[in-house]
């Protein structure tokens, strides 16, 4: 009688044993493979962060330098030069491999001349902070916001949520050198405006007629006194017009860059850094998103393979135990055949056979339940670990923009306030929709780790087997 033939008698007899062997197995292989599970969720996670988080690299006058030139001025002159972006010299740090697109950021101030604008006040009756009185018509913003762009769906106000199309369409790059207008919703029903209506405004003493190409949707409200004007006051258009309207051809206030990998963008900003006057132009990036999703994700996929392997240990020790008293039982067995001339090899192997047997029921359990077990496991992990993660870097960032900070941001929290939240909220509903598949790798991974543990098993629970001639075993 052949080992195989053996050891399926042997399993089959046994059903007590074996049907232990076959739910400790199982718990084991559970585990590994929600283990992988979690390890594959938080690698698709970061793979996602890295195609949407949106790390954008801005380039624009250096401020920093600005202020401290003028400060060298003469006494009483206040005056902040900002150099201008050259539209060539962007386009050619375009072309680097790192970007995925860019936007060219031109943006003046007009007055309403054939329609009225939004009219905001500001203040209240009573005492103002400084203890003089406050009239409620102390502060009435009235004028618009011209904010030109290569294109709204480019623009974080637009692809975070911030602002939405609701009729027409929004700037698009072949929009450049025309006067296409995209506006506020509120403000076009204040004033009868729709799609294809012309209207007229008046910017740097020059009046220029208008076609409404779009009409957007501006989520965002706005109570501070700091805010220039009502954010339906906002017109978008394309950025090269609204550089004409300033006199400025050819040149911008910013150009932002977006990465296709924001793990290069420290590469980027490196690489065209030999390009520009670093003593008036900065690359500044701004990849908060990704950093704060990125640190949880790391963390996750290192718990996934302590679980992975403090499980393979746990599991080696425990089927080590239970081999070792499987063949204590059996040693009469193993004696006999030992004396009737079988090898010590073939009697390790008939062992190693049943192990491998209950492996192929408990591999079947393990898939069939660690399908959905796991599945569910590894995606609540990820969220709550990225939800708890960018919701702290939402409150340190709200604080310091209360604090104060540096005049690059504290510009950027008020030009659009709802950038951070928007993206995070992007971000939280792609973890959220994340849909796993059990993959033919994962599977082949748990059975190998099976194999790897039954065998490990095996090799410590027969020592004893090995080392002792057949006299032995059945007087010992």
């Amino acid at each position: 009688m052949n080992f195989i033939k053996r050891a399926w008698l042997n399993v089959i007899r046994k059903r007590g044993r074996t049907l232990l062997l076959i739910l400790i197995t199982s718990a084991i292989l559970l585990f590994v493979l929600s283990g992988l599970m979690i390890q594959s969720a938080a690698e698709k996670a970061v793979q996602n962060a890295k195609e949407s988080a949106g790390t954008t690299v801005t380039l624009s006058a250096n401020r920093e330098n600005a202020f401290r030139q003028m400060r060298k001025q003469k006494q009483g002159r206040t005056e902040l030069n900002l150099a201008s972006v050259n539209l060539k010299k962007a386009k050619k740090i375009a072309s680097s491999k790192y970007v995925k697109s860019y936007n060219v950021l031109s943006s003046t101030t007009a007055t309403a001349k054939s329609f009225k604008a939004i009219k905001t006040t500001t203040g209240s009756s009573g005492s103002s902070p400084q203890g003089g009185p406050m009239n409620g018509n102390s502060s009435n913003k009235t004028s618009l916001s011209l904010s030109g762009v290569t294109a709204t769906s480019v623009t974080s106000a637009f692809t975070d949520g911030d602002n939405k199309i609701v009729s027409g369409r929004g700037i698009t790059t072949s929009d450049q050198g025309t006067n296409h207008v995209v506006i506020e919703k509120e403000l076009a029903k204040e004033n009868n405006i729709s799609v294809g209506d012309q209207i007229k405004i008046k910017s740097n003493s020059k009046t220029v007629t208008l076609k409404v190409v779009g009409i957007y949707r501006a989520s965002s409200s706005s109570t501070s006194q700091m805010q220039q004007s009502d954010p339906s006051n906002t017109l978008y258009l394309a950025s090269n017009y609204v550089s004409e309207l300033k006199g400025s051809s050819n040149q911008a206030d910013s150009v932002v860059y977006t990465m296709k990998n924001p793990a290069k963008a420290a590469a980027f900003i490196k690489q065209e850094k030999t390009l520009i006057n670093t003593s008036k132009f900065s690359l500044t990036t701004n990849d908060t998103l990704y950093q704060t999703m990125l640190t949880p994700l790391n963390n996750i996929k290192s718990f996934a393979q302590k679980i992975v392997w403090l499980v393979g240990l746990a599991g080696t020790i425990i089927l080590t135990l239970i081999v070792i008293l499987m063949v204590r039982e059996r040693r009469y067995e193993s004696g006999i055949l030992l004396a009737l001339g079988e090898r010590k090899g073939k009697i390790v192997l008939q062992f190693l056979v049943e192990l491998l047997m209950v492996l192929v029921v408990s591999s079947v359990i393990a898939v069939g339940g660690g399908k959905y077990a796991g599945n569910l496991l590894s995606k609540q992990l990820v969220q709550q670990a990225t939800t708890q993660t960018v919701s702290s870097n939402t409150k340190r960032l709200n604080n310091s923009q209360l604090g104060g900070g540096n005049n690059s941001g504290m510009s950027q929290g008020m030009n659009n306030p709802g950038q951070f939240g928007g993206a995070t909220s992007q971000n939280q509903q792609q973890t959220t929709n994340l849909k796993l598949s059990l993959s033919i790798k994962t599977i082949v991974e748990v059975i190998g780790f099976g194999l790897l543990i039954i065998t490990i098993s095996i090799l410590l629970g027969t020592i004893n087997l090995l080392r002792l001639p057949p006299k032995k075993i059945l007087t010992h």
